[in-house]
């Protein structure tokens, strides 16, 4: 990177409401700052998954050229509709914690969704977010889900009672 050139935001996003709201962020901090912003999304197969005989319909779902197509049409689809900032999608196969790791390097700042899953499952899934935190070399910034789509993805079928302010009486 040439000394003229500045340094982007990097936000990590994969699809997830989460990961929407970190790239709003991002784009906004970078719009203030005047610098780029390097929209990256990682895939990887997980042959974790595969136990067993699986259908050739999944296993052709599951190839790499597949999962890399999928990860390119959800990148361009996310990345739509940001103007007044410059925008350059990265796709990268590998593990998302260390893509976004290594791209922090050369980055001015990095941005990544939590999807605040708790302790256990972030323990058992591994956490990209606290990853980042522990490893990155620039600041990180971690936004959370927005409540609000977090609450319509769970919200039960009946309406809620409606909150009053203060102690009820």
């Amino acid at each position: 990177m040439s000394e003229n050139e500045s340094r982007p935001v990097v936000v990590g996003v994969d699809g997830s409401p989460a990961a929407r709201a970190a790239l709003r962020w991002a784009v906004e901090d970078a719009r203030r700052r005047g610098c780029p912003v390097d929209v990256i999304s990682a895939w990887h197969r997980d042959y974790g998954v595969m136990i067993g005989q699986v259908p050739a319909e999944i296993m052709v779902e599951m190839s790499p050229p597949a999962l890399e197509a999928a990860a390119r049409k959800s990148l361009d689809a996310v990345t739509q509709g940001f103007e007044g900032v410059e925008i350059r999608r990265i796709l990268v196969e590998g593990d998302a914690r260390d893509v976004l790791t290594a791209a922090s390097k050369d980055a001015e700042l990095l941005v990544v969704g939590s999807r605040g899953h708790g302790t256990v499952v972030g323990a058992i899934l591994g956490s990209v977010s606290a990853h980042c935190v522990h490893h990155a070399s620039c600041p990180v910034v971690v936004v959370r889900e927005p409540k609000v789509e977090r609450e319509q993805e769970h919200a039960p079928a009946a309406a809620a009672a409606p909150l009053t302010p203060g102690p009820l009486l």
